[in-house]
């Protein structure tokens, strides 16, 4: 049985045909205004099977092809408050929030998930934020994704009343199949009281269709004001990823110039009675490597990236490599050549203070370096500034369990995996 709070809809085991009718219409208006106010989610609101759960449900739920209502619930909202609903409901499904929340404690799962949702619709203006019932917001989350509020949580779980967050929630949050046997499918295995369930090849269906619906809406309607934990993912599933290896390998080639010398002709054309220049390649490489010491970066991670690099430069007749570790200083910068033969190996890591990506190009400024190629390794979260686009051509190797839809301002970049 759903939980009863201040505001909500009641429960009833059988649907009265003309408050449902005009719920219903409330909830067409709700939709017809965000597609005219906000056409990315609106287009993704018509998607959803409208059904009535007045048996079950006092709010609002979704499972991603559903929209599931209480008929009485709806009649108390203006159409601004709902369209915050139906975003609301939309931003879960396109963080996927179903399956993130699984293997975690539930309760507090099911809080840092409103948190997120409720911290996107209030900041960005999709709908009036709703007043009926009680949500949870915090300012402090804006732009949070769902792990990072989640682990906050749980390192403040001693400090919060639960019970009292829980009663916020806004939503009802609908539960993987709890056996894990694939039985429950979210259309037609219920629990006893009508709330669905949904197995784990369900569950995987429906955020295939609803990440190929957001390309889609994105595609007809533009994304325009949406969250930026959104827009990058719609970047994400645009935009091909690359291997970081293959970036680096990429970037570094590009550094090295080619160029026509007299000294070797080309050979093909002496048969045609023609002494041509052949194509020479400068093999010298000038490459500067910043490490971010403040973040989430272990020091396995720092040997896979060091050995890469080592490998890299081992492969030019020429190179010159400086390295430098970074928090809110640069802390034991080195240079490797080829005359030394030194291995990036050998290196220690030095730092692990706050952060601040502009201490890299107010060093190099001040020390008159202007590399080739610039690569940051970090975990892609500065305290402001990204640093200076137009200085040098950066690569940025973003290593973050938490949010693996960071989007640089600048430069290029790569995700890196193990």
């Amino acid at each position: 049985m759903a939980k009863m709070k201040q505001g909500s809809g009641k429960l009833s085991d059988t649907v009265d045909p003309k408050v449902d009718h005009d719920a219903r219409q409330a909830i067409l208006k709700a939709r017809i205004a965000l597609v005219i106010k906000q056409p990315f989610f609106g287009n993704l609101a018509m998607r959803l099977k409208l059904v009535n759960a007045d048996s079950w449900l006092t709010t609002a739920a979704t499972d991603g092809r559903h929209f599931y209502y209480n008929s009485d619930f709806i009649l108390k909202l203006p159409t601004n408050q709902m369209m915050f609903l139906f975003c609301h409901e939309l931003l879960h499904c396109a963080y996927d929030h179903i399956n993130r929340g699984a293997g975690k404690q539930k309760d507090l799962a099911n809080i840092a998930m409103d948190y997120v949702v409720n911290a996107d619709c209030i900041k960005y203006s999709l709908g009036q934020k709703i007043t009926v019932v009680p949500v949870l917001y915090d300012r402090k989350y804006d732009d949070w994704n769902f792990e990072q509020v989640y682990d906050d949580l749980i390192k403040n779980a001693q400090k919060i009343n639960i019970e009292d967050l829980l009663d916020q929630l806004l939503d009802d949050h609908l539960d993987a199949d709890k056996d894990g046997d694939g039985n429950g499918n979210g259309s037609g295995d219920n629990e006893s009281n009508g709330r669905p369930v949904l197995s784990q090849e369900e569950r995987q269906k429906i955020k295939d269709e609803f990440k190929e619906a957001m390309l889609a809406a994105a595609q007809s309607t533009g994304a325009g004001d949406v969250p930026g934990n959104v827009k990058r993912m719609i970047n994400e599933l645009t935009q091909p990823k690359i291997n970081w290896r293959e970036l680096i390998t990429q970037q570094i080639q590009s550094t090295v110039k080619n160029d026509y010398t007299w000294t070797i002709p080309n050979k093909k054309m002496f048969s045609q009675g023609f002494v041509l220049p052949n194509m020479r390649k400068d093999q010298a490489i000038d490459v500067c490597v910043a490490i971010d010491t403040s973040g989430s970066i272990g020091q396995e991670q720092l040997t896979a990236f060091f050995s890469e690099i080592n490998g890299i430069m081992q492969s030019y007749d020429d190179y010159k490599i400086k390295i430098w570790c970074f928090d809110t200083q640069v802390h034991n910068p080195q240079d490797y050549t080829t005359a030394d033969g030194d291995e990036l190996v050998n290196y220690e890591p030095k730092g692990f203070g706050g952060t601040d990506f502009d201490v890299n190009w107010r060093w190099m400024e001040h020390e008159g370096i202007e590399p080739k190629l610039f690569i940051v390794f970090t975990d892609g979260e500065p305290f402001g500034s990204w640093g200076d686009e137009n200085y040098c051509d950066t690569v940025w190797i973003i290593h973050n369990k938490y949010n693996k839809n960071i989007q640089p301002p600048f430069g290029v970049h790569a995700y890196y995996e193990d």
